[in-house]
């Protein structure tokens, strides 16, 4: 029950998992993570800010800083980003129907950002869905251990997946 979607575009995952909350949550079931809907003037280079939308409360949260230009840096605010995990936590609980974090990233490859509530949900047989890039790739099938699978990177084959794991999780 965790599972992973990667796109080669950049945004393009993001864009696909926020669409794949909006229509679980609109089926009536509780969504909670968060998804990166858009970005602000994601096309200027070191420039673009990154807002995630905690579920379900729809919070956005900036979790990137600016940095100037010419700056190479990592431009994650890791309090706001910890800002969004702790409001995640507070929001889950085992009748959540998805956990949907839409990367598993550098923080999380780390042992840090959302990595505990993942392995709380997987516990908790609570479906979990991320998105993940080959960067991270290595770091996300070490801490699965096995247990992951991939879900084709389409609407439609993630309502399916969402669907089957769900039966699952209730049997």
């Amino acid at each position: 029950m965790l599972g992973y979607t990667m796109m080669p575009g950049k945004g393009d995952t993001n864009l696909l998992l926020a669409s794949f909350a909006e229509r679980v949550q609109h089926s009536g079931r509780s969504v909670c993570g968060c998804v990166q809907p858009t970005n602000i003037n994601p096309t200027a280079k070191n420039a673009g800010g990154m807002i995630i939308r905690t579920l379900p409360a729809g919070d956005d949260i900036l979790i990137s800083q600016h940095l100037g230009p010419g700056s190479g840096g990592c431009r994650l605010d890791q309090g706001a980003l910890e800002q969004a995990v702790a409001s995640v936590e507070r929001a889950y609980s085992a009748k959540c129907d998805l956990l949907l974090i839409n990367k598993f990233g550098k923080h999380e490859a780390q042992g840090r950002g959302f990595r505990d509530l993942i392995g709380r949900a997987v516990h908790d047989r609570v479906p979990v869905l991320v998105g993940l890039n080959a960067l991270n790739e290595r770091a996300f099938f070490d801490f699965a251990d096995g247990l992951q699978e991939r879900v084709q990177p389409d609407l439609d084959a993630l309502l399916r997946w969402f669907d089957q794991t769900v039966e699952l999780s209730i049997a």
